[in-house]
C-alpha cells in the first residue's frame, strides 16, 4: 500500500483516518497540521509538520494525501498552497467501505465519502468535496468543487450545488434547486427555492437570511 499523509489533526481528521483504515487501501505516514506542533498525536499518528514540510517528505517518496479539513475555503486554500510548495503532490480520494455509490457515479481527486453515505445514478461530484455520514444524494445531481453536504443530508434529484457551498446537518434540498457559489444551507432546512451566491439561508421553509463573504466560518455561523 502506498504511504500517504493526512493533512489536518482535528475531529474531521478523525472521522477521514477511519475510513482510510477501513478501506485498506492505503497506509497512514503521518498527520500534517499548520497549528499542532511536531508530536502531538491523534489515534496511532504524529503531526510530523506544517504544509511547508510536505517537501521534504515528496523527496522521500511520499507523494500522495488527503485534506481532512472541514471548512470548504480552508480546504480549497490549503490546497492551494501544498500545489504551489510541492507540484507534483497527489490528492487521493478515500471512500468509507459503507457508503453506496452508483456505478454511473463520478467522483473527483481529494473527496471524502464517509460512512453511510448513498450516492445515487447519473450523479457528478467534483475535487475536494465532503459527503459527511449518511448524507443522501439524489439521482443526476451535482457537487462542484469544495462544497460539501453535512451529516444526514437529503438531496433530491437534479440539484446542483456550486463552489465552496455547504449544506448543513439534516437539511433537505428538493429536486431541481440550484444553489449558487459560497453560500450555506443552515441546519434542519427545508429548501425549495434556488440559492444566489453568497448567501446564507435556513428556516422551514428556507430563507435568505443575509448575504456572506467569501470564507466566513459557516461552521460557526
Amino acid at each position: 500500500m502506498d504511504n500517504v499523509l493526512v493533512i489536518g489533526a482535528s475531529g474531521h481528521a478523525k472521522v477521514v483516518i477511519e475510513a482510510i483504515e477501513l478501506e485498506k487501501k492505503y497506509q497512514i505516514y503521518g498527520l500534517i497540521d499548520s497549528y499542532k506542533p511536531k508530536g502531538v498525536k491523534l489515534f496511532d499518528y504524529e503531526v510530523l509538520g506544517t504544509e511547508f514540510d510536505i517537501k521534504d517528505f515528496a523527496a522521500k517518496g511520499i507523494t500522495k494525501g488527503i485534506i481532512a479539513i472541514g471548512d470548504n475555503w480552508d480546504r480549497h486554500l490549503i490546497q492551494e498552497k501544498i500545489k504551489e510548495l510541492v507540484p507534483e503532490f497527489e490528492f487521493i480520494t478515500v471512500i468509507h467501505p459503507s457508503a453506496i455509490i452508483s456505478p454511473s457515479a463520478k467522483i473527483g481527486k481529494g473527496t471524502v465519502v464517509l460512512a453511510s453515505v448513498t450516492i445515487n445514478t447519473g450523479t457528478l461530484i467534483g475535487d475536494f468535496c465532503i459527503l459527511n455520514t449518511d448524507a443522501n444524494f439524489g439521482h443526476d445531481s451535482s457537487m462542484a468543487n469544495f462544497s460539501s453536504l453535512a451529516p444526514g443530508v437529503t438531496i433530491g434529484g437534479n440539484v446542483h450545488i456550486d463552489h465552496c457551498s455547504a449544506v448543513s446537518l439534516g437539511a433537505n434540498i428538493i429536486q431541481g434547486k440550484k444553489i449558487g457559489r459560497h453560500s450555506v444551507i443552515g441546519a434542519g432546512s427545508l429548501l425549495l427555492n434556488d440559492v444566489e451566491d453568497f448567501k446564507l439561508v435556513y428556516g422551514v421553509p428556507a430563507k435568505v437570511i443575509r448575504t456572506i463573504k467569501k470564507g466566513e466560518r459557516y461552521l460557526k455561523l
